[in-house]
């Protein structure tokens, strides 16, 4: 980990590498959770997480599955969704700068009941139609986009 005020220097500098988890179980239903850390808090949001300085994806898509869902799961049977942008006017701290975002999209299906999620980044989780997420004035634009048939990407 950066000490807090070099990663705040990075984050204010310089686009971050992330990856976001279109999270299906066998219903096609979509898992958010209520973020609880900006950017984006108070929105429901897809599980994921930026990839760390000399990790592979695979090892990062591994890690975030684990940090985030509690699961350990077979990277190779991921889909690759797409790239996309996202830029917020805020940040990780109060300080007053914008964050900006390269999202790698992909999507797993689970047939696990992940009764036990983590809270760390969201407050509580749900399973969302398509309709029920794109829909949802509280569903942030940027995990609508990954549903929408006009994809906003790069």
């Amino acid at each position: 980990m950066l000490p807090i005020n070099t990663f705040k220097t990075v984050v204010a500098s310089t686009p971050l590498v992330s990856l976001d988890l279109i999270v299906r179980n066998l219903q096609g239903q979509v898992l958010l959770g209520k973020r609880i850390n900006r950017p984006a808090k108070g929105y429901w949001f897809v599980p994921g997480g930026r990839v760390l300085k000399d990790e592979s994806l695979n090892a990062a898509m591994s890690r975030l599955i684990k940090i985030e869902l509690d699961v350990d799961v077979d990277v190779s049977n991921i889909n690759f969704k797409g790239i996309y942008q996202h830029f917020y006017e805020n940040n990780f701290s109060e300080d007053d700068f914008t964050t900006h975002y390269i999202v790698l999209a992909y999507e797993i299906f689970l047939d696990e009941d992940l009764l036990s999620l983590p809270v760390e980044q969201h407050s509580e989780y749900n399973w969302f139609t398509e309709n029920q997420l794109l829909t949802n004035k509280a569903v942030h634009e940027h995990t609508k986009w990954y549903f929408q048939e006009k994809q906003i990407a790069i």
